[in-house]
């Protein structure tokens, strides 16, 4: 398998485009990591399976968040993608996440060109607030059965926002 961080780049984020790499497949409840050290994929734990991810869960490459770990993405597709693809998406905004008193913020994104929805959702405030009520209610209870209390979803946030986050973990990378 290729090592994602040295084959991609963030992408053109500062025009609203990012490489995105696919982890967890919308509705796994299988905590599959990209583990850098070994550039290859993890099953880390398996999940109880009402914590199933509500959208595909992956990483933008050669970026480094807050919590030492690639900055996360929420990649809003209508089928599931399969961990190991990688795509380029284009970014709504992000989600501004805690977890275990770390920040780990998820920047949230569509694939780039999508035929099937028509290019649907161009802003955060496009998806349907059902998917986001999803969404915030996964990230703020994932955790409840082994450490309760310990994951609160902050806001979400919009597009410029999101670029500030890129930035800041692109150079976390850059500096690492």
């Amino acid at each position: 398998m290729a090592d994602f961080n040295k084959i991609l780049t963030p992408g053109d984020y500062e025009n609203g485009e990012i490489n995105v790499v696919v982890e967890i497949p919308t509705g796994s409840n299988h905590k599959i990591e990209w583990d850098r050290d070994n550039a290859c994929f993890m099953l880390d734990r398996i999940e109880p399976i009402a914590f199933a991810k509500p959208c595909n869960y992956g990483f933008i490459p050669q970026t480094l968040d807050e919590d030492g770990d690639e900055l996360d993405v929420l990649l809003v597709t209508d089928q599931p993608l399969t961990t190991g693809i990688y795509t380029k998406a284009r970014i709504l905004g992000v989600m501004k996440f805690v977890d275990d008193g770390e920040v780990d913020d998820k920047i949230i994104a569509v694939v780039d060109d999508d035929r099937n929805n028509g290019d649907l959702y161009q802003t955060i405030e496009d998806l349907p607030k059902r998917l986001i009520d999803q969404i915030k209610f996964h990230f703020d209870h994932y955790k409840d059965l082994k450490k309760p209390g310990t994951t609160e979803v902050k806001e979400f946030a919009n597009l410029d926002e999101a670029k500030k986050v890129i930035a800041d973990s692109i150079e976390r990378w850059n500096n690492k």
